[in-house]
């Protein structure tokens, strides 16, 4: 049986209690939309590829490795529209935009950084998961 928590107060519910609570697990959270964009493959990587640096668009794609000129088009949109990139266009032929963190973008990609190094750290941890999988999915 599960224990009742007492009542928190809304500005203090952290997204572990509202893990807890629900909220994001409710399909109809409009938050889902937030942390797809956030933690999608592309999202993190251009996160951390423009943490403390403006790029162009060329120069972000060859950054972030492996990003289709549509997929990091989407991706930057999805974070502009979320209020983490910003999104600067000059008046000139050719056209020239530059793509930097906003505040928020800069304390979101804090925290998808964490994660990232988190996994570069324990990578050979995981890596023997890997392994063992595979190996029984061949005996």
């Amino acid at each position: 049986m599960k224990k009742k928590r007492a009542p928190v107060a809304p500005a203090l519910i952290g997204l572990s209690e509202k893990l807890r609570r629900g909220d994001l697990l409710d399909p109809g959270c409009p938050t889902r939309d937030v942390l797809k964009h956030v933690t999608s493959r592309w999202g993190v990587l251009v996160l951390i590829a423009l943490e403390g640096e403006t790029y162009r668009f060329s120069d972000l794609r060859r950054k972030v490795g492996g990003v289709s000129e549509r997929m990091l088009a989407q991706t930057l949109q999805w974070l502009e529209t979320d209020g983490f990139v910003s999104r600067r266009a000059y008046p000139v032929m050719p056209p020239h935009v530059e793509y930097r963190l906003t505040p928020l973008g800069d304390e979101v990609a804090e925290r998808v950084r964490l994660l990232a190094d988190w996994i570069e750290t324990n990578f050979p941890r995981i890596a023997k998961h890997w392994e063992a999988a595979s190996k029984k999915r061949t005996t």
